[in-house]
């Protein structure tokens, strides 16, 4: 199932991946300065004016440092489909978007069937959402057998990044968080382990450190 997200579009609306619920969406990771990225989204756009009647939606998730140069980009190539700063957590969600553009179609039953790293001519999009538009409820469509790594959403949205406390108590998380914050990451920062998993969701120094830790209290625990 693709992983639910919550954003604000560059307009200020609320852009909610469950609002989208029984339409084929095509989920767009993409930035300003990204060449290819500028090839396919006329396509994208003209494939929402096309489709749009029919269920389908459009997107755009820029991973652009900052969103300076987003709303005159977006005026400029006439995207009429909803655009949100992307970060570190909407990526981890789902499985590390680690080159641009990277694309995800999602079929109306919240599915993801296909994952396109790279640029793709647009019959390709074209040719799959027409696919997952025709398929009826209850139908699986056929074709779509790609193998999608996703992030796990209890790490990614937990209150040490990366780490998924669900087996802890409310007792045992403060608990481990205070021994994150006794031990120093090695990776130049300055930091505590917490403050850097926090600050720095990329550190995998501190990742591994927290992992570590995280293993020990649970053997501790449960003695």
């Amino acid at each position: 199932m693709a992983p639910a997200f919550s954003l604000t579009d560059v307009t200020g609306k609320k852009l909610n991946l469950a609002d989208y619920k029984g339409k084929v969406v095509l989920l767009d990771f993409w930035a300003t300065w990204c060449g290819p990225c500028r090839i396919e989204i006329p396509g994208f756009v003209e494939m929402q004016e096309r489709y749009r009647s029919a269920g389908f939606a459009v997107i755009g998730i820029s991973m652009d440092d900052g969103p300076a140069a987003v709303p005159q980009f977006v005026r400029e190539f006439r995207m009429n489909y909803p655009v949100a700063m992307g970060d570190a957590r909407i990526s981890e969600l789902y499985g590390g978007v680690y080159g641009l553009p990277t694309a995800f179609i999602i079929g109306r039953d919240g599915r993801i069937y296909a994952k396109l790293e790279g640029a793709f001519p647009a019959t390709v999009f074209d040719r799959a959402v027409r696919q997952l538009l025709a398929v009826k409820e209850g139908e699986v469509p056929a074709g779509f057998d790609q193998k999608i790594d996703l992030g796990d959403p209890d790490a990614v949205n937990s209150e040490v990044p990366g780490i998924n406390l669900s087996k802890l108590s409310a007792e045992q998380k403060e608990e481990y968080k205070k021994q994150l914050e006794k031990g120093l990451c090695t990776c130049g920062c300055n930091r505590n382990l917490l403050d850097c998993r926090i600050n720095d969701r990329g550190c995998g120094i501190s990742l591994r450190a927290a992992r570590e830790q995280l293993e020990k209290f649970l053997k501790k625990s449960s003695i």
